[in-house]
């Protein structure tokens, strides 16, 4: 299954979870009149109009390349992550002041209403809600999908202030409704620290930051697998979007002609190109007798060519220094 595919499809079935949740919370505080089941029915509507936002969104980012977006839709997708992280903001801040609004100024005693259907829905919910966040994060993941993965952590919100309506529930049931407001004041710091989670992680996407090192290894490591390569420098690797775009320089024998540089270029761009977060790849090719080494982290030589020069310290004919004058033979 493509990643568009995989992507869109997670976007319905979140669509089509929140709008059946919000019908059967409807229908149990219509029946039962629980102020817990009806506070949740709220929010799952609200899940309902920013479920069709992302849904939305997640289908723009998929769209092919075209010509006002030669290099794809992907930078739409952190714009969606943002969009996810203010909805968790928002519900964290309103969440708090609920609780701490009810534990400063508490009102009459809460009557315990509903019975179990009302403590089965918020069951039902949060459970169904839990499944929703293990799904999206495990896709969001597998496909490097920054909306996705965000959605995942708005899901185990809900999971989290299910949790806090059924304390209120059985709280009032007890004897404590101060209870309710306690949990709920405690469920918001987790929310909004979610929210902050959400615009950290996708900030990055946005200004064209570097991926992991380990990423960049991995570049270095393909660029210098081909045997046809003796050094690899001036790696450039940042996020466009969800997705990574890479330019460097490999070191070929100047005598190569301009036929079998051009093949090692292509060779070299389809293994990159192969790991799964890189989309575009831009390689020089420089002959290996000009010396455009350098002494930095992201230059380094096959392994044949390093050698142990006469003070016993292992030297290339790059990487840090300058080519020795029969090198250029």
């Amino acid at each position: 299954m493509s990643r568009r595919t995989a992507v869109r499809r997670v976007g319905v079935v979140i669509l089509a979870a929140n709008a059946v949740l919000a019908v059967a919370k409807g229908a149990v505080w219509y029946a039962t009149g629980s102020l817990a089941v009806g506070s949740e029915a709220v929010n799952s509507l609200a899940d309902v109009a920013y479920s069709a936002v992302v849904l939305a969104g997640l289908y723009l980012t998929t769209q092919p390349p075209d010509f006002e977006h030669p290099h794809g839709h992907e930078r739409i997708e952190p714009f969606v992550s943002l969009f996810v992280a203010a909805g968790v903001l928002v519900a964290g801040g309103a969440v708090a002041y609920s609780g701490v609004t009810a534990l400063l100024a508490p009102g009459p005693p809460r009557t315990f209403t509903g019975g179990p259907l009302a403590v089965g829905v918020l069951v039902a919910g949060g459970a169904v809600k839990l499944l929703l966040y293990r799904y999206c994060l495990r896709v969001g993941r597998r496909r490097d999908s920054p909306a996705l993965v965000a959605t995942a952590l708005d899901n185990r919100n809900d999971t989290l202030t299910a949790l806090a309506a059924i304390v209120g529930v059985l709280g009032a049931a007890a004897g404590y409704p101060s209870l309710d407001a306690v949990a709920a004041a405690a469920v918001s710091v987790g929310i909004l620290y979610t929210g902050y989670e959400i615009v950290r992680d996708n900030v990055g996407y946005l200004v064209g930051a570097a991926p992991p090192e380990e990423l960049r290894e991995e570049i270095l490591d393909r660029a210098l697998s081909h045997p046809e390569v003796r050094g690899a420098h001036d790696v450039v690797a940042h996020y466009v979007g969800p997705e990574v775009d890479v330019s460097l320089h490999i070191e070929v024998e100047g005598e190569r002609s301009l036929f079998e540089a051009h093949d090692i270029e292509t060779e070299v761009v389809e293994s990159i190109r192969a790991i799964p977060a890189v989309d575009d790849v831009f390689v020089h090719v420089d002959p290996k007798e000009l010396g455009e080494w350098k002494e930095v982290s992201d230059a380094r030589v096959a392994p044949d060519e390093a050698r142990i020069d006469g003070d016993g310290d292992r030297s290339t004919d790059a990487g840090g220094t300058e080519p020795r004058p029969d090198d250029a033979q």
